[in-house]
């Protein structure tokens, strides 16, 4: 770990009262960024900065860990707020430690069936939560404008039935908790006994269930059936198939569009044309012109 950042240092001293004495970045994004970062009273904790400009913030983020917080595990809120005179707040948590389900999988100490299971579990867990009546659900304009932002009109225009089957999910339909970004890596062992604990709750609000299973299916390379089944049968739960696999077909398509170029960018291209031809219904197959007489 190294000196800590100004915001870092005024985080901990403004929301803890106790100064940071050394920070070490773990990730950073466009408007976020996160440290594990020492205390001067010994303790580690978890300090994660949001920009001003974000639209959902430390405050959204630490009301949806105290709402998971009664079905799943999860790191302790120890303290969030504003920081800065423009806007800018901070989220500090319990530091879990770095050994991630994900790593586990990579080094072969878990195997992918069990990690899928153990996903599945706390996805259903977590859509067990309470949801207030008074928290907004996440709009389907809201999670598909990013994507029509982005998206060329070519791949917009293909997947549009996929985009259709989402938008004429009923609205009398039931909300859940929804993670938003549901992945081995945001699965964090802890503890003598390896408890599961989820992180990252950055895009977790109200949502549809499908939306949620279908990120995890897609994020785990969960592309065989065999595969698809182990996720879903840990999850136990009923699941409007239609709707799942279009949420699966608009979440490989974001992935696409978020690719670099290259080897990343074929492989979601792969994943695509497999899709199309699991499930063709979902896409719209360009017309060949006809060859005039």
């Amino acid at each position: 770990m190294t000196t800590p950042p100004a915001m870092v240092s005024r985080a901990c001293s403004t929301l803890l009262g106790t100064p940071a004495e050394s920070a070490e970045r773990l990730s950073a994004g466009s408007r976020t960024a996160v440290f594990r970062s020492g205390l001067s009273d010994g303790r580690s904790v978890i300090v994660k900065l949001y920009d001003h400009t974000a639209r959902r913030n430390a405050l959204t983020e630490a009301a949806a860990i105290r709402a998971a917080g009664v079905a799943v595990p999860v790191p302790q809120v120890l303290g969030n707020g504003t920081i800065s005179s423009q806007g800018a707040t901070a989220l500090i948590t319990s530091d879990l430690g770095g050994h991630t389900l994900g790593a586990a999988v990579r080094s072969s100490l878990i195997p992918h069936a069990q990690a899928l299971k153990d996903l599945g579990g706390l996805l259903a867990r977590l859509h067990r939560a309470p949801v207030e009546q008074a928290v907004p659900r996440r709009p389907f304009f809201d999670s598909v404008s990013s994507l029509a932002r982005r998206c060329p009109p070519e791949l917009l225009n293909r997947i549009g039935p996929a985009l259709a089957v989402i938008a004429d999910t009923p609205e009398r339909a039931p909300s859940v908790w929804c993670h938003g970004d549901i992945h081995f890596d945001n699965v964090v062992l802890s503890g003598p006994r390896g408890t599961r604990y989820l992180v990252d709750f950055t895009d977790a609000a109200p949502g549809r269930r499908e939306a949620d299973v279908a990120h995890a299916l897609v994020m785990t390379a969960t592309h065989t059936p065999w595969d698809r089944r182990t996720l879903l049968d840990a999850y136990a739960a009923p699941l409007n198939d239609s709707r799942l696999s279009a949420w699966v077909v608009v979440h490989t398509a974001r992935c696409w569009i978020h690719a670099t170029p290259g080897t990343s960018r074929r492989l979601w291209s792969d994943r695509l044309a497999d899709l199309t031809r699991q499930t063709p219904h979902l896409f719209r197959t360009p017309r060949s012109e006809g060859t005039p007489r």
